[in-house]
């Protein structure tokens, strides 16, 4: 399979990837429903969701792997549904668990994938060289994948799928089960191909993944979009900072919770000796309730100013955590059964 080098031609509006009302039902079960992405060039497009949200039959259908029921895909101004060859020139995809050889070196895993792309021998190993280096393998190059660590396994797999050089990435939460030294590198290396020109599809149910990588953020639950938007655009609907303070004594209690409410800009929540507030100005805010706290004698046992997390997001527009989606067996058949397809 042969693929160009050339950079992806935009879609109008400087998307490279461009879905629109995809839909895709297994039976009765629904796993997308209308769903629309834009993706311009050079960027990180986030998607979102908790486990069976229909993060990775998205990712099935842009990458050509599943068709829709219904709507439309094009990667690079190619219609993905009826020129689905094409575009598999034009992508990588990184799955949610790691598509390496065990009993093959690091090195002989991407030399073979080179040689499948038809890039010759002399290419696949100079691809192999270059990208164990990127990836920081190049010490453990002759050592079979199988003795890798999950974090090494991830890299390697990450660099396989770029061994054709794709214009286009398509990651299917790649930090799954790592470790968080090994989370932060496989960040840098995401950070880095999109600093050499290359765009980035990430499925993750990590908020704080898509809040350190996405410069686009797609919130999708049940196979629709509930929320899009920069990371803070999308913590701004909780409503910005809130003061948090621990009080030493349950005995100033009423009397706190009167100082707090003056810089209240909603309701006030109070929780033993711990009390919370949403307020506006940030540190200023913060430094003038100090002060109250203090003209009133109030001791702190502590106190913080937190910006809303994109987890709070979720648990504002669905009413639960993201992490504690409860979903049917049906569906969670199905996302298993997608996740080994892709």
């Amino acid at each position: 399979m042969h693929r160009s080098t050339e950079s992806p031609s935009a879609l109008p509006g400087g998307a490279v990837v461009e879905a629109r009302g995809l839909v895709k039902r297994y039976g009765d079960v629904v796993a997308l429903e209308g769903l629309d992405l834009t993706v311009p060039e050079g960027t990180i497009l986030g998607l979102l969701g908790p486990n069976g949200a229909g993060k990775t039959t998205a990712v099935s259908i842009l990458t050509t792997l599943v068709q829709p029921d219904a709507g439309s895909v094009h990667v690079a101004g190619v219609d993905a549904i009826t020129s689905p060859g094409e575009v598999r020139r034009l992508i990588g995809l990184s799955g949610q668990y790691a598509a390496v050889d065990e009993h093959l070196t690091g090195f002989e895993n991407l030399e073979l994938i080179g040689r499948l792309y038809h890039l010759g021998r002399k290419r696949s190993r100079e691809r192999a060289y270059e990208l164990l280096e990127r990836f920081s393998l190049t010490y453990v190059s002759d050592r079979p994948a199988g003795t890798y660590s999950g974090g090494m396994r991830r890299r390697l797999d990450l660099a396989g799928a770029l061994v054709a050089e794709p214009p286009v990435l398509f990651l299917d939460e790649p930090t799954t089960g790592l470790d968080p030294r090994s989370r932060n590198e496989l960040w840098t290396a995401i950070r880095d191909l999109v600093k050499r020109g290359g765009t980035v599809v990430l499925t993750t149910q990590y908020m704080e993944e898509a809040e350190r990588l996405a410069d686009d953020i797609v919130v999708i639950d049940h196979g629709r979009e509930i929320a899009h938007g920069t990371a803070d655009e999308l913590k701004a609907m909780v409503g910005g900072d809130r003061i948090e303070v621990a009080l030493q004594s349950h005995a100033n209690v009423d009397e706190a919770e009167l100082v707090l409410a003056r810089f209240a800009v909603g309701d006030l929540s109070v929780n033993g000796r711990s009390l919370a507030a949403p307020v506006s100005g940030g540190a200023k805010t913060l430094t003038e309730a100090l002060r109250s706290f203090d003209l009133a004698g109030i001791q702190l046992q502590d106190v913080g100013l937190r910006r809303p997390t994109l987890d709070d997001v979720f648990l504002a527009i669905t009413g639960r955590a993201a992490e504690h989606e409860s979903r049917s067996t049906t569906l969670n058949d199905l996302e298993e059964i997608m996740e080994g397809v892709s």
